[in-house]
């Protein structure tokens, strides 16, 4: 590889809020989040999984509001900037206000991969307010790299400093991040970055094939956690870094620790690829699905291998959770008629 420098974005507490069902408190954040800055990492990013004014029944309820996390992360880091996930018809202006007021630097702005437009008032109201705007363009596997090169442009124009990649599924594949990362990289003007789930076990590969084509940003989990079966381990991508001699600015043996002995006693459940994170993966649908899905699965006696392929043959998106629901209902009425045939 040639690059030599890369920064990092750590979204434990943000994308791991979906596999801890959204419940760290206040005070875990902040423990956490003074371990991640003394291991030097660059942003930190927290909240409801879903962003600002995620938390609701459609995505699921957070033990906390945004303020009481943003407050307590605020007070404990000295190195890291602080930021902040925003979906557009989800969080709101006076959720983005609030963040900054409560400590918030940086604002990353994510939407569907052909949504951009959605973002223009969002990224521009960020930069109103002094906050570095950052796009993101989410299931980034469903479009090819002309259509999401033609959104990211539209991101760059409204004003946004970065623009990300989101493998929301795990569904890519290294030469497929490589070709669109490529795509941006060699027509924007701005930075691109690459935000990687393992769903297939390929989070780390991925991240090393977008560095690999010019990323100048990555996104990990301490322990991988996060949606589905989460994203790029960070402790074992800054080792990886460190033996390509890629300068990433984070502590390795600081991060291990941070993992091992900060976040690990915390955690749930260990982060694992079971087969329902695999099916995730195989079938293109959205990595913070699961969780519905296996609620689902439970309540309507049915395979939920069958309800995620089917939400992956309709092409299901972001938002879209009650569509889990609908899906098991069909499938098993199917049963029901048909013992032995599904639809």
């Amino acid at each position: 590889m040639n690059q030599k420098k890369v920064a990092i974005l750590d979204t434990t507490l943000r994308d791991g809020m979906h596999a801890m069902a959204h419940q760290f408190s206040p005070k875990q954040m902040a423990i956490i989040a003074k371990a991640l800055d003394e291991a030097n990492v660059g942003t930190i990013e927290l909240g409801h999984g879903d962003g600002l004014a995620g938390s609701s029944l459609q995505y699921g309820i957070a033990a906390f509001t945004d303020n009481d996390y943003i407050e307590a992360v605020s007070k404990v880091i000295q190195n890291s900037r602080l930021a902040v996930l925003l979906l557009p018809g989800i969080g709101t202006q006076v959720d983005l206000e609030m963040a900054k007021e409560h400590g918030a630097e940086v604002a990353r702005m994510a939407t569907h991969c052909t949504e951009a437009d959605i973002a223009e008032q969002h990224i521009q109201l960020a930069i109103e307010l002094g906050m570095i705007p950052m796009g993101a363009l989410m299931m980034s596997h469903m479009v090819p790299a002309d259509k999401l090169l033609e959104q990211a442009k539209l991101m760059e124009g409204y004003g946004a400093e970065t623009v990300y990649i989101m493998d929301s599924a795990g569904y890519m594949l290294p030469d497929d991040v490589r070709t669109k990362v490529s795509a941006l990289k060699s027509n924007l003007r701005i930075k691109v970055g690459f935000h990687a789930h393992n769903n297939l076990s390929l989070g780390i590969a991925n991240t090393l094939a977008a560095i690999e084509c010019g990323a100048d940003s990555v996104d990990g989990c301490l322990k991988g956690l996060g949606a589905g079966a989460g994203n790029a381990q960070i402790e074992i991508l800054i080792g990886v870094l460190n033996r390509l001699g890629i300068e990433s600015g984070v502590d390795f043996y600081k991060i291990m620790d941070a993992a091992q002995e900060v976040l690990e006693p915390l955690m749930l459940r260990p982060q694992t690829i079971d087969n329902d994170s695999i099916m995730i993966g195989y079938s293109g649908v959205y990595s913070s699905f699961l969780l519905h899905a296996r609620r689902a699965a439970e309540q309507f006696d049915v395979d939920i291998r069958d309800i995620l392929v089917e939400l992956g043959r309709r092409k299901t998106v972001g938002g879209q959770e009650d569509m889990i629901i609908d899906v098991a209902i069909e499938i098993s009425t199917s049963l029901m008629n048909s013992p032995n045939q599904l639809k």
